[in-house]
């Protein structure tokens, strides 16, 4: 039976799960075992209190079940929990410097997610993939032509276009094995093409029918791609406070080293979500050429970052601002990016 608590901290196992029990003054008191089936018993019997664990593989899942038990769920980052273990290490200490870091009042905490914003990732993650396997397979059939004298050009879209040729071709070093492989792979590369087409049809229908992605798709540099990615990662962004912190949470701030009252700031920390940021630099990068400045109001402001640095660091400047606009829309109701500012227009 769960005794009183104030929080209790969770160590996630795949089918072992150890919970500690903290009264309000910090003192353990309980630590039990469970297996995955009983462990929401547990918590369906004991009162509501605050519970904690780590943001791992499983955590989103339990957290919504604890969270509909009427419990308080807490996630925390696996590198914030770290400090809070004392002397060797077990399941139940872990549990216990969980329990503990789920009561510090300045803990960071992971937002717990939606079964819509999981399946939107899982989306977003299997595309991601997908294209990557595509990159690898491009090169890998690149490399198969290099070995015999055949060299092709770089980009996907112009393999594609060459590819062909060189295997209709007889004029080429190509052995026999070597054209049948290719055209094998070739036939591989194009059924993955296909795939990633219905997956990308897939996230922009949701882009289409949800009305916080049309608005998130009015901000220059965000598509149907970087709108549905922002939703799956950070749902509604109450968790960050300012527009900044969410800059921050993307890595898209620089990272700072300071002591002795001198402060010394870095390169950006690149921290976080390393996807959406992708994302973001991405979209920037192609604001940064494409935008048309004399119509927008980040205009004047690219030309002034652009006359006073590097390309590189304008474009990551710009995806920096482009996460805090993001912010805005999320957190105001009906909120959209207007390209002039509504003071002189």
């Amino acid at each position: 039976m769960p005794r009183p608590a104030a929080v209790y901290g969770i160590d996630i196992g795949k089918n072992l799960f150890h919970v500690v029990g903290l009264s309000c003054d910090g003192t353990p008191v309980q630590k039990v075992r469970f297996r995955r089936d009983t462990l929401l018993q547990f918590f369906a019997r004991a009162q509501p209190s605050i519970v904690g664990m780590e943001s791992c593989a499983g955590s989103q899942w339990l957290a919504r079940k604890i969270q509909a038990l009427g419990h308080k769920v807490r996630l925390i980052p696996a590198q914030f929990v770290k400090p809070y273990v004392k002397s060797n290490k077990n399941d139940i200490i872990d549990a216990e410097a969980i329990a503990e870091a789920a009561t510090r009042p300045t803990m960071r905490f992971v937002a717990v997610k939606e079964e819509d914003q999981v399946d939107l990732q899982a989306l977003h993650r299997i595309r991601d993939q997908m294209v990557g396997s595509r990159t690898r397979l491009i090169n890998q059939m690149r490399a198969f032509c290099l070995e015999y004298g055949v060299p092709l050009r770089q980009g996907a879209g112009i393999f594609k276009l060459e590819l062909p040729r060189a295997l209709n071709d007889e004029g080429n070093d190509l052995s026999p094995v070597m054209r049948r492989l290719l055209g094998d792979l070739f036939a591989d590369l194009r059924r993955l093409e296909e795939r990633i087409r219905e997956v990308t049809r897939e996230i922009e229908a949701v882009a289409d029918r949800e009305d916080v992605t049309r608005r998130l798709m009015t901000i220059p540099g965000i598509g149907a791609l970087g709108a549905t990615a922002v939703l799956a990662a950070i749902g509604d962004g109450l968790q960050f406070r300012k527009a900044r912190d969410l800059a921050a949470w993307l890595g898209l701030v620089p990272r700072q080293y300071s002591t002795g009252g001198k402060q010394t700031l870095l390169g950006v920390s690149k921290r976080g979500n390393r996807y959406v940021r992708k994302l973001l630099v991405h979209g920037a990068r192609s604001c940064f050429r494409h935008l048309d400045r004399r119509r927008d109001r980040l205009g004047s402001w690219l030309d002034g970052l652009q006359a006073r640095m590097h390309p590189n660091k304008a474009v990551v400047a710009l995806a920096a601002k482009m996460a805090r606009i993001v912010w805005v829309v999320l957190n105001k109701p009906g909120a959209l990016y207007e390209r002039r500012d509504p003071a002189f227009t």
